[in-house]
């Protein structure tokens, strides 16, 4: 008898349920959020089970690939689309939740979504751990001026570089004030000097990794951008059209179609946010930074006097997805012009 067992992941607990072929509920339960624990439950309640479905989480990648290795045939389906079949019930409980997943993993209404690969995650943490630097650098920085312009002191437009000098040169005529910024600028300093580290450990990966060094040929690309999409997308063959790559992303317009009504409107910005930013900051890397021509950066020139600069580069943002991803896939670099695709 087929067996399809839901799980709810929670950091202390995982609540179960399994149901057979027909949908009636064979068992319930609850045991702690750890793979052997876990295996041995499922082995006791569903020794015949065809599915094993979770949430994606943040601990689904780990759990999952440690389920399969224990033989147990586990995917990861997309929380969004279980939260719309799921948000039907009356209760939401853990148990509920459980159950409703078991019940997916019977019809098949799901989608499944690829884990990444252990080494993926390792690269991707380097990225996420430079991002909530940043963050919190910029964040400190906004403080300053706060401060500062509360006793009507203005930072201006200031350098990185040049942030701090700028800060004590206007303390000076408030002197109290330096107890107040002094440690704020400290905390600062300190960020700035690990962020310096995570970039040059972010660089040495990018630099070892052939793929990277291939997507980093095209205009505007870096090693955080290169990574970033890397990171998300993890297995090119995934997509069998590279156009596909803008949507997964999140870089395509949502669309409301009924009866007469049919609407596009903004950006869907499902996906990776962060490969979708690092992505934005590319492409506007390649509109006002890169001196040199090429086709990219000549159809998002078009197209910011159709439709100006914002929807522009995120329309460049698209179509670098696009580039990056058939450059992954064929082996090949950057061609600047056609002349040089057909040499």
């Amino acid at each position: 008898m087929e067996q399809y067992v839901g799980l709810d992941v929670s950091l202390k607990e995982t609540h179960f349920c399994v149901v057979d072929g027909t949908g009636a509920v064979l068992a319930r339960g609850r045991e702690a959020t750890h793979p052997e624990l876990l295996a041995a439950a499922l082995e006791r309640h569903a020794p015949a089970a065809r599915l094993v479905v979770l949430e994606t989480g943040g601990q689904s990648s780990w759990l999952q690939r440690a389920l399969s290795a224990a033989g147990l045939p586990a995917v990861i389906v997309d929380a969004r689309r279980a939260k719309a079949a799921l948000s039907c019930r009356m209760n939401k409980t853990d148990a509920n939740d459980a159950e409703g997943l078991a019940q997916l993993a019977y019809t098949g209404w799901y989608r499944e979504v690829a884990a990444k690969r252990p080494e993926t995650r390792l690269t991707r943490a380097l990225l996420l751990a430079r991002q909530q630097l940043t963050g919190q650098r910029r964040d400190i920085e906004n403080q300053v001026r706060a401060l500062l312009r509360g006793f009507g002191l203005a930072v201006g437009s200031v350098s990185r570089a040049g942030f701090e000098a700028r800060v004590w040169t206007l303390v000076v005529a408030e002197p109290l004030l330096e107890d107040a910024v002094g440690p704020l600028l400290a905390v600062r300093r300190a960020l700035c000097a690990e962020v310096v580290d995570l970039e040059a450990r972010i660089g040495a990966v990018a630099r070892g990794s052939e793929v990277c060094r291939r997507l980093m040929t095209v205009p505007g690309v870096g090693p955080m951008t290169a990574l970033s999409v890397i990171t998300a997308i993890d297995d090119p063959h995934r997509f069998s059209r590279s156009a596909s790559v803008g949507a997964y992303l999140g870089l395509t317009p949502k669309r409301r179609q009924s009866s007469a009504m049919d609407w596009s409107g903004r950006i869907s910005k499902q996906g990776d946010a962060l490969a979708r930013h690092m992505l934005y900051e590319a492409a506007n890397s390649l509109l006002s930074r890169v001196a040199r021509w090429s086709a990219p950066k000549a159809w998002a020139a078009r197209l910011v006097r159709r439709v100006g600069p914002k929807k522009a580069r995120v329309a460049l943002a698209r179509k670098l997805a696009v580039i990056l991803h058939r450059i992954w896939v064929d082996g090949t670099e950057f061609r600047w012009s056609k002349q040089a695709a057909a040499a």
